[in-house]
């Protein structure tokens, strides 16, 4: 990789804007094994046959499910639009067209031009070359006026110099996670090359539609934390999330050693969204031998590896051993391949995903999975929130078919009736203002990826409405890097603050009142100072910060605790709800100090990112076309049992609720 840097920033081969214009294939792609029974060579061949003879191509390559073929014609590349999308109708696969390397630009000539092209408007920030790929990588500050109207800026960056470019938002706030990413894809470009190349191969390679689908519970079942499902087919191995139970010692592992799991023979793994739940476990699969691809969405591989990095941290801190390495982490990044919400791919030969929004963080998805030519099809909600909240739009439950539904049921119970968010606004300004009028702190445990970033924003809108003082708000733990990759992909927040981002209110989560504690000695400035709120991970009290704060400020009735997410059991947050007043906390190396529980204890249920119970019922009952089985997990094992009862019951479904590393077969 060439690159060309302003300001020493990168770019990466995540989610992008594809300037080619012409790799859409019209529709959705048939199953690589049911294209017309064609092997490879057979549809180079045809596709082939439907270009001009002076098309003159040079070679081609697969980029996971995408056909890449490659120019020596620089007139053919700025014309080949119509014929690609022609053969791509045809064929039901994505084409694009590159240049060869032999027609590119020179990188200095192509870096005048692409300046000469872009308005000094677009404050680009970096210019990154890959010629493995013909690619160049555009940040910018200002991705739109890179883009240009209708992509004709893209398309004259390509005419002129011939590298097909990408384009990326330079983080309003500094990102290390988001450089970190894209330094590791720059600076493994060959890698990542011929890597997409072999998940290419992988993907077509025909055969027959499968005979049977069966999925393992592999953790996560009647219990929360851990989620992680085998789904098999005769031809595939495919993995649907990978976390970890933070707040279990006994149990935090999903069961990888199971019988029919060989992560030797994985070929793909699918990350609903961040949470450690669902992906904190994800690199060890790379330290044991996989190779494969990692799907998810953009803003879900920066914030998991950003959790994964500081669950680390947390472990060592703790005297533990993290059963991986940074280094994992790295090859988890090199192997992910990002995908749009509604963007359809092929990732074996006969099962095709598509990614819809599931309302819970930034980036979080629920997974249809398309099996054979219309075999089986299933949705894999992962966590999912079925009303709007400020970050997010609620949970997209339309898909073209759905034979087998996999829910959650973390609020599953009858009387999981979540707290008017409204309400639960204004219990939280009540605590607030009332714990600085007597002169104290409020101490918030936070989830450093979703609920914080949730309640930044009532926060700031609280200060601006002047419902609260305006006092500081200290953000303590990964959550500013998360707050980070909040501001890096707009495009996936709600339209409300979407439009605030981009419109002149502004963007909320770069208010003055937020602070970030970036060090021990300014965490101890914070403790030593006057009333302010602290936002902190962890969101449980199993670690990081939070606890450090909990130690300094629980015995003073001046000071408030507030929880305002779900407490594992077990955890030293749970126990503090439940009522302990006298707890041993862990003081380093091993060893424990006594604390006793002054201040006041609050807990507001509104502000979850999961579905309540009718949530969770409304969802199934309004899909379009309701699922013949629909399979329960992520929830305490009498919710998920009550839940896959009363779907049963009230839509005369086949429910199950099943146990970890039971095997329910779905044809």
């Amino acid at each position: 990789m060439v690159s060309t840097n302003n300001n020493n920033s990168t770019t990466t081969n995540n989610n992008h804007h594809n300037g080619s214009g012409i790799n859409e294939a019209g529709g959705e792609p048939v199953p690589a094994c049911l294209a017309g029974g064609m092997t490879r060579e057979e549809l180079f061949k045809k596709i082939l046959e439907g270009l001009p003879e002076d098309a003159s191509i040079s070679g081609q390559r697969f980029e996971g499910a995408s056909i890449i073929l490659f120019t020596k014609n620089r007139s053919f590349l700025t014309v080949s639009s119509e014929f690609v999308k022609a053969i791509a109708k045809t064929v039901k696969k994505r084409i694009e067209v590159r240049a060869d390397s032999s027609i590119l630009d020179e990188l200095e000539d192509a870096v005048k031009k692409i300046k000469a092209i872009v308005p000094a408007e677009a404050e680009i920030n970096s210019i990154d070359f890959d010629p493995y790929a013909s690619r160049v990588r555009i940040e910018a500050g200002k991705p739109g006026l890179v883009i240009g109207k209708e992509g004709q800026t893209l398309f004259q960056i390509k005419r002129d110099t011939c590298w097909t470019p990408l384009v990326f938002r330079t983080p309003p706030l500094k990102s290390d996670i988001i450089n970190t990413i894209r330094h590791t894809i720059i600076s493994k470009s060959k890698a990542r090359s011929e890597f997409l190349n072999k998940a290419g191969e992988r993907v077509y390679n025909g055969i027959k539609p499968p005979k049977w689908v069966r999925v393992s519970a592999l953790g996560g079942f009647r219990e929360v934390g851990r989620s992680c499902i085998l789904l098999q087919t005769p031809e595939s191995r495919i993995l649907l999330d990978c976390g970890v139970n933070v707040a279990s010692e006994e149990n935090a592992y999903p069961y990888l050693d199971a019988g029919e799991f060989d992560v030797t023979k994985l070929d793909a793994v699918i990350i609903t969204h961040a949470h450690l739940d669902h992906a904190g476990l994800v690199p060890i699969l790379f330290k044991y031998g996989y190779q494969g691809p990692i799907y998810c969405t953009a803003p879900t591989q920066a914030l998991m590896a950003l959790l994964q990095l500081d669950f680390i941290d947390v472990m060592q801190g703790n005297g533990k051993t993290c059963p991986y390495t940074a280094a994992d982490i790295k090859e988890e990044i090199l192997h992910t391949i990002t995908l749009d919400y509604g963007e359809v791919t092929d990732i074996t030969p006969d099962v095709r995903i598509t990614l819809y929004n599931a309302g819970h963080i930034l980036g979080s998805a629920t997974v249809h999975l398309h099996i054979g030519d219309g075999v089986h099809n299933i949705v894999y909600t992962g966590d999912l929130k079925f009303v709007k909240t400020r970050l997010l739009e609620p949970a997209t439950n339309r898909f073209p078919r759905c034979e087998t539904l996999i829910i959650e049921s973390t609020y599953g119970n009858p009387n999981d009736i979540q707290q008017d968010r409204d309400e639960a606004e204004s219990q939280v300004c009540r605590i607030i203002t009332e714990t600085i009028a007597r002169g104290g702190k409020v101490l918030i445990p936070v989830l450093g990826v979703g609920r914080s970033q949730e309640l930044m924003l009532i926060l700031d809108e609280l200060v601006k409405t002047k419902a609260m003082p305006e006092v500081p708000v200290y953000l303590d733990g990964m959550m500013w890097d998360a707050t980070a990759v909040y501001t890096t992909y707009p495009e996936f927040l709600s339209n409300r603050i979407r439009n605030a981002i981009f419109g002149s209110e502004g963007n909320p989560f770069l208010s003055p009142i937020f602070k970030r504690v970036g060090s021990r000695a300014e965490r101890e400035l914070v403790i030593s100072g006057g009333p302010c709120v602290i936002m902190a991970t962890s969101g449980m009290l199993v670690g990081g910060p939070s606890v450090e704060y909990l130690k300094h400020l629980c015995d003073s009735p001046l000071n408030s605790l507030v929880f305002i997410n779900y407490q594992g059991e077990g955890s030293l947050g749970n126990k503090i709800q439940n009522g302990w007043k006298h707890l041993p906390i862990s003081a380093g190396g091993g060893k424990h100090e006594l604390v006793e529980i002054k201040m006041s204890i609050h807990t507001v249920e509104g502000f979850s990112a999961h579905a309540d119970r009718n949530e969770l019922v409304n969802y199934v009952g309004k899909m379009q076309g309701l699922p013949k089985l629909v399979i329960v997990g992520h929830g305490e094992a009498s919710k998920c049992i009550n839940l896959a009862g009363q779907i049963r019951k009230q839509f005369r479904i086949e429910s199950v609720a099943p146990l970890d590393l039971e095997t329910v077969r779905l044809k």
